[in-house]
């Protein structure tokens, strides 16, 4: 399978109650419980689903250049008028049709495929490595808690 082309969300991974990781569908996690949000106010409860929308229709694309594209649908009820003003005024940038929310680079380390995520930190007083594995042992690719599968 190459690792060119697009990468389509597959699920998210969260906890149990018996704290023990377990892997939501799509349909799953947009009706799971939100325990950040307070149930009982309407718009607080709307801001989340369109979170979780929004999630769910991330799309990875992986580009033979070396770049990886984070894309993310545009939200629902949002006119072209509004994207394009959007667009203009650099508060957005659209790639093939999507928020491009971020770009990573990938490369093939002799056969296995590595993204730079980005992500900087310490581990016991050393700079973490921003690089990570991109494809894991069930052929997913991999972001933070979230895992893609390819598209067809």
């Amino acid at each position: 399978m190459s690792f060119i082309g697009k990468w389509v969300f597959h699920s998210v991974m969260t906890w149990d109650d018996d704290g023990n990781h377990v892997y939501l569908s799509a349909e799953d996690y947009l009706n799971s419980p939100m325990p950040y949000v307070d149930e009982s106010d309407p718009e607080a409860v709307e801001d989340e689903m369109k979170e979780r929308k929004g999630l769910v229709g991330t799309v990875i694309e992986a580009a033979d250049d070396g770049k990886l594209y984070m894309l993310m649908p545009l939200p629902e009820g949002v006119s072209k008028e509004e994207v394009d003003a959007a667009v203009s005024a650099g508060v957005i940038t659209l790639h093939n049709g999507m928020m491009c929310q971020q770009t990573m680079t990938w490369e093939d380390r002799d056969g296995v495929i590595w993204f730079d995520t980005g992500i900087e930190g310490e581990v016991m007083g050393e700079a973490a490595e921003t690089w990570a594995r991109a494809i894991d042992d069930d052929g997913f690719f991999t972001l933070m808690n979230f895992r893609f599968t390819k598209a067809e």
